[in-house]
């Protein structure tokens, strides 16, 4: 039997975008050139050791960490001796990007997780010295093919694309979850996540607008798969558009939505499960879970 790709069966399923984003408060991506592994901090020419930290002291903060790379060809281009870093704060209406470069990606044991978990732009820049803040969002698409080969024939074709119109704002980045909703990307420093993207460009173009685009919207990954829920809810029946128009806060039993120009609602999230699909190329099917919002005042 002809088993489909992930993408495939995920979409034969039906399976629903919104609340897939991963939770991650802040995300630190650093460019390393050449192949990737499934487990690429300690799968490519990156130290296996500083990549083990990196990832340690990433987890230990609620902070997303990734590996980078500009789209085209990456047989083994050789290790650049600056390599791009990007650090970025999601939390809405305060959001930030660090751009920069270190010589050794060791530096990046020097950050001050904890600041930039809370947000603290100053003393996170301090930790890093070397890092400037950047006025223009970055998109990054989700190519890593030994991981998941969905995410390479989908995404590569995405970033090559949105690259050629805007170099300096796209990367191939190595894991985003959800493979089989490839092709999969990040918009830095929102931390928005997008699924089944066809067009990364107008993503980005949005996002420069300050606007978010709801089509293959999978969420803000400042916050829980049910915060997610409840955002996208008030976004579309309330037509709110403006990236960072609106919080998400957890009341007793609803999630809170607040807009910057004082409404708020009250969003009961439920979840149930139907329907299988695997959640990457050759694992085994699982439930698909399945959430319901409604704004109970």
């Amino acid at each position: 039997m002809i088993v489909p790709p992930c993408s495939d069966a995920s979409l034969a399923a039906d399976e629903p975008l919104i609340g897939s984003a991963p939770d991650a408060i802040a995300w630190v991506c650093l460019e390393q050139n050449g192949p990737w592994g499934a487990k690429a901090f300690t799968d490519s020419h990156l130290d296996a050791e500083v990549g083990r930290s990196i990832e340690a002291a990433a987890a230990e903060h609620g902070v997303r960490p990734s590996l980078v790379r500009r789209p085209g060809r990456h047989a083994d281009p050789g290790t650049a001796e600056h390599r791009a870093v990007l650090i970025a704060y999601t939390y809405p209406g305060r959001t930030w990007l660090l751009t920069g470069t270190v010589t050794d990606p060791a530096a990046l044991l020097d950050l001050d997780w904890a600041a930039l978990a809370a947000g603290d732009l100053e003393t996170t820049r301090a930790s890093l010295p070397g890092l400037s803040v950047a006025p223009d969002p970055v998109l990054l698409v989700c190519t890593n093919g030994t991981r998941d080969t969905c995410c390479a024939r989908l995404g590569r074709p995405i970033a090559l694309t949105a690259a050629g119109i805007d170099p300096e704002h796209v990367w191939e980045v190595t894991h985003t979850s959800g493979h089989r909703l490839a092709a999969t990307t990040v918009l830095l420093p929102s931390g928005v996540l997008h699924g089944r993207v066809l067009n990364g460009t107008g993503l980005l173009t949005a996002a420069r607008r300050g606007q978010l685009t709801l089509e293959g919207y999978r969420g803000r990954s400042s916050y829980s798969p049910g915060a997610q829920v409840a955002e996208d809810h008030v976004r579309r029946t309330e037509g709110v558009l403006g990236l960072d128009d609106l919080e998400v806060v957890p009341e007793v039993d609803a999630w809170r939505v607040r807009h910057r120009d004082g409404r708020s609602w009250w969003v009961a999230v439920s979840s149930a499960e139907s329907g299988e699909r695997p959640e990457s190329c050759g694992k085994e099917s699982k439930p698909v879970k399945r959430f319901e919002a409604r704004i109970v005042r």
